[in-house]
């Protein structure tokens, strides 16, 4: 056996280092000001016990750009290094003096960031020459310099500084010059180190002069040092939340419609606030805008492993030392502390809008449109929450009226439950197109809910899962005594034959860019005399499909609609009778060949499928061949007998369109031509009743 020590060649390193150790190269000035912050940091807690004794009232990070000299500089007012610590920690890789400092001082330094030792190091991945100037704050200690071009060897000497602190020089490589531009520089500050506890000046303030931006002397400050969430809730009121809330999204107009404080340290450390927004349409398009931090220094806006898909929806801040990072900050590593938090921050959201609910009901309905796609997206997705949310989820009318569940199946329990003991939930997802349909329900007693957001089919089908005895259907699915059906269907009085006749006359008129299921019903003569509805289940699938999370196939299926004649309404009795008045004698002789041929054929069939594995003789086939010609032939036939009364059946196309209308399916030339016969067909009445009118006139007459 064999024992020893793996050796880490400094010359195979800084190529790693350079190359691959953050993905973005941007992350390089984070980690300078990050390191700056921490040595400020240790600063004070050397002050706090005593052991410095200097001034800590202005102790900040300045960041500096020569454009002559191609360097972009990083300097801090910290507690600064002596030759020796340079040897221990700079020289020597991922040896970070964060780890000694936090085991001596644990107890007044949670706020170090530090870890790991690497950040100094990207500092190579932009530079062709990096050089420390540092003093540390130790009495009578000497300021040294230390200078490095990414390779193995390295310069360190003596050197005159006047302060306490530490110089980070940068001598930009060609590649990287465009962090010596002002812009740059100040857009990644603001993005990784707005919140940082150390103030950090860049450039000087600008305000608008003789038509122009002018510089004020005035050093700038980038950051808040003293962000909101780090302070208590008491001490803040309603005002300032709103007002961070516009610091962390500058281009947001609108107001946050709440806020959830997060203020935990067992046992796991963890503050922030969470914003509710007013989200829109596409909630996809709302996330990303939570941000995380580790001790005011930002590492991402995908919190996707921190928080539950739905809580995306949320913006604001975040803010934990505890959540592990690895050397980039910049994905986060499995650990239990991560699902610690995420339950956590799923408490405390669905414990905020039960109080909210509960205290101010009023308040919480006002807000109940915005909040309800979130709300529902948590119930799908997260059963803990969706255990919570059952108690302030509500369903809201068509009068704008909210129920929560509970209040509901109490509402419409007994009147809306049909013969087979389910209770029938009825909802529209558009009051003006399925205005029909709605009062259709509305005459029999029933309420009909919104459901218009395009969470809803995903929601419908959760809460059918969960509720057995309930089950939704939208208003225009079917005919509403089908909807609820409290007893079963009459039998159609009309014929087979007067069917068929019908179907042919109908199919006749209706568009062919779509697929239509003709059926019969006796919906009684207040009834519409025709209704189109679509299957619930099918259109259900393709919404869900739309959105994502259903079946994609389906949302390739074409649209299927059944085309429901009611046969108890006079006008489709009279246009029964028009059809037998014209095409009686004719269509009469037609059915009955159609039916001795129907009946000789089904009896060859029969020998056909009791026949053996040879099947029919020859002459059987050839006469079956023939018969099923001669009935196709006879369908031809009725068919064009039928087109020429449906050409001359005004009624036919007046009801098919009203139906298509009631459906909100009528547009475009279709709904011209509807306009142009509704004329004609009132004019032919007005017609009529003139000629009545001068015909009783004359009559009158007469008897004088």
């Amino acid at each position: 056996m064999q024992k020893g020590n793996i050796g880490v060649s400094s010359e195979n390193i800084f190529p790693v280092i350079k190359k691959f150790l953050y993905s973005e190269h941007e992350i390089f000035l984070r980690e300078l000001i990050s390191n700056a912050t921490d040595a400020v940091s240790k600063l004070k807690v050397l002050a706090n016990t005593g052991e410095f004794k200097g001034n800590i009232e202005n102790l900040q990070i300045r960041v500096s750009i020569d454009k002559d000299k191609g360097t972009l500089t990083v300097s801090d007012s910290g507690l600064g290094m002596t030759e020796d610590e340079v040897t221990r920690y700079i020289n020597q890789i991922a040896f970070s003096s964060a780890g000694e400092f936090l085991d001596k001082y644990k107890d007044s330094a949670s706020s170090i960031i530090g870890h790991f030792g690497l950040g100094f190091y990207s500092a190579f991945m932009v530079s062709e020459r990096v050089e420390i100037v540092t003093k540390s704050w130790q009495e009578n200690a000497e300021a040294v310099s230390w200078s490095c071009t990414g390779s193995p060897e390295y310069e360190m000497k003596k050197v005159e500084k006047d302060t306490v602190g530490t110089d980070v020089i940068l001598y930009l490589d060609k590649d990287s010059k465009e962090f010596l531009e002002e812009d740059r520089i100040e857009g990644i500050l603001t993005k990784f180190c707005r919140f940082l506890p150390v103030p950090i000046a860049f450039g000087e303030e600008k305000e608008w002069k003789d038509g122009k931006m002018v510089e004020t002397g005035k050093e700038k400050i980038i950051n808040n040092p003293n962000p909101l969430w780090k302070k208590k809730p008491a001490d803040i009121n309603e005002e300032e939340y709103k007002a961070f809330y516009h610091e962390l999204y500058p281009g947001s107009y609108e107001e946050p419609l709440f806020n959830i404080h997060l203020n935990v340290d067992y046992p796991f450390n963890l503050t922030g606030i969470l914003y509710f927004p007013k989200i829109k349409d596409r909630f996809e398009l709302q996330k990303n805008k939570i941000q995380l931090y580790c001790n005011q220094v930002f590492v991402t806006d995908s919190v996707e492993n921190i928080v539950p898909d739905y809580l995306m929806l949320l913006h604001g801040v975040i803010d934990s030392p505890d959540i592990p990072l690895n050397v980039s900050r910049s994905y986060l590593q499995g650990d239990p502390n991560v699902k610690k938090i995420s339950s956590h921050i799923t408490k405390k959201v669905a414990d905020k809008l039960q109080e909210i609910f509960k205290t101010n009901r009023d308040e919480f309905e006002k807000k109940w449109s915005d909040l309800r796609v979130f709300i529902q997206y948590g119930i799908i997705s997260d059963e803990k929450f969706a255990e919570k949310a059952d108690k302030f989820f509500m369903f809201t009318n068509i009068e704008d009226k909210n129920f929560t569940l509970e209040e509901y199946e109490k509402l419409v329990k007994e009147n809306q439950t049909d013969k087979d003991k389910k209770t029938i939930y009825l909802y529209t997802s558009d009051t003006d197109e399925q205005f029909t349909f709605i009062k259709n329900a509305q005459d029999k007693g029933y309420d009909v809910l919104k459901m218009n957001g395009f969470l809803d089919s995903h929601y419908i089908n959760y809460f059918e899962e969960k509720n057995k005895d309930i089950r939704f259907s939208r208003v225009d699915s079917d005919t509403i005594d089908n909807l609820i059906r409290k007893e079963d269907k009459a039998s159609v009085s009309l014929s087979e034959i007067e069917r068929d006749r019908l179907k042919i006359a109908f199919n006749k008129v209706l568009p062919t860019d779509k697929q239509f299921f003709l059926t019969f019903e006796e919906n009684g003569e207040k009834e519409l005399p025709v209704t189109i509805t679509k299957s619930e289940f099918t259109r259900r699938m393709k919404d869900m499909a739309a959105v994502g999370g259903g079946p994609s196939f389906y949302k390739d299926l074409p649209d299927n609609f059944s085309f429901v004649i009611n046969s108890s309404h006079p006008l489709i009795k009279e246009l029964n009778s028009k059809i037998h008045q014209s095409l009686g004698e004719d269509l009469t002789k037609l059915e009955i060949d159609e039916e001795k041929i129907k009946k000789a054929s089904a009896k060859i069939e029969e020998e056909e499928r009791k026949a053996s594995k040879d099947g029919l003789p020859e002459d059987k086939k050839a006469e079956l061949d023939e018969m099923r010609s001669n009935l196709q032939e006879i369908e031809k036939k009725k068919e064009g007998m039928m087109e020429g009364f449906s050409q001359e059946a005004k009624v036919l196309n007046q009801l098919t369109d009203i139906a298509f209308l009631a459906h909100g399916m009528l547009k475009g030339e279709a709904l011209n031509n509807f306009v142009k016969r509704s004329v004609d067909l009132i004019d032919i009445d007005t017609t009529i009743q003139k000629a009545k009118k001068k015909k009783a006139s004359a009559k009158d007459k007469a008897k004088d």
